[in-house]
């Protein structure tokens, strides 16, 4: 199953890169669109593999906190990496009294998560471990560096598609043969590309969420906490918002922004009702396998 899932992302990001150089393409009119458009997309992938824990934590004002300010909250993250088998993360905290959290990284040796204020203060211990853990999920399973791949591909999409559409509209650059600008490549640029990427990006996103949900319950032998969490997240998320760049909303926990409208039409996360149902599934499958092994045992013992 990760494997599949890793050849389906790739495949996805496959296809943003190539859109970006399709755009390129459409934009030129020739061969050489095609290479501006293949160095464009190989600029914006190597720039969010490279910088893309700088740009997310900074985006929302994330500072690194020492040890010694929360030393009870290192030592869970630590037996919790360990579970995980991944290196300890940095830890940052998040000014915001929201409740959310959110892994980046562009490897498990570069990894660090976010939590904001007010999920340190308000989750109890159990479900602020449920949430750890399923960010500690996205940085063994890489997601960290998809998402941000994806990402940084989609906004170099859509903001090369409106930055070089004016370029067509006042300059002859977009051309097809020598018959002038090309209404299509316009049309594809405005609207097309960039939401055939937040299509996409979407698709990633959510596929990854339900598999970190999948592995919290695994790290920490407990779905309903991370049940409860989400529950609690979900609710304060739209009454206490955060405020940053919306191209990292996808690294959140639970969806950060606006609902309302058709904003409900590109949300990153698959609805919380379907990842609570999958995790109680999964706790009733624990529970049957817990009492399983409690028959297999008194099976076992020696008559008394």
């Amino acid at each position: 199953m990760a494997g599949m899932n890793q050849l389906k992302t790739l495949l996805l990001l496959a296809l943003l890169s190539g859109l970006i150089v399709l755009a390129g393409y459409l934009l030129v009119g020739d061969e050489q669109g095609l290479y501006y458009g293949l160095g464009f997309a190989a600029l914006s992938s190597f720039g969010s593999w490279y910088y893309s824990d700088r740009a997310a934590l900074s985006a929302f004002k994330a500072k690194p906190t020492p040890r010694e300010e929360n030393p009870e909250l290192f030592d869970r993250i630590e037996q919790l990496s360990d579970r995980a088998g991944v290196p300890n993360p940095k830890l940052y905290v998040v000014p915001s009294e929201a409740l959310n959290a959110f892994a980046t990284g562009r490897d498990p040796n570069h990894a660090a998560i976010a939590l904001t204020e007010g999920i340190i203060k308000l989750l109890p211990a159990d479900e602020l471990d449920a949430v750890i853990a399923h960010e500690l999920t996205h940085v063994r399973n890489r997601d960290t560096l998809t998402q941000a791949v994806a990402g940084t591909l989609s906004g170099s999409l859509t903001y090369l598609g409106r930055i070089l559409t004016l370029g067509a509209l006042y300059f002859p650059v977009a051309r097809v043969g020598r018959r002038g600008n090309n209404p299509i490549a316009i049309l594809f640029l405005l609207v097309v590309g960039p939401l055939a990427a937040a299509l996409l990006r979407m698709a990633i996103s959510r596929t990854r969420e339900y598999a970190a949900d999948a592995g919290a319950a695994e790290i920490t032998q407990n779905p309903l906490a991370l049940v409860r969490a989400l529950e609690t997240l979900e609710s304060m998320s739209q009454e206490v918002p955060i405020h940053g760049n919306p191209a990292f909303a996808p690294l959140f926990i639970v969806n950060p922004l606006s609902k309302e409208g058709l904003m409900k039409l590109f949300l990153t996360h698959p609805p919380t009702e379907d990842r609570v149902e999958r995790l109680k599934a999964l706790a009733e499958t624990q529970l049957e396998k817990s009492d399983a092994l409690v028959e297999t045992s008194k099976g076992l013992s020696p008559a008394a």
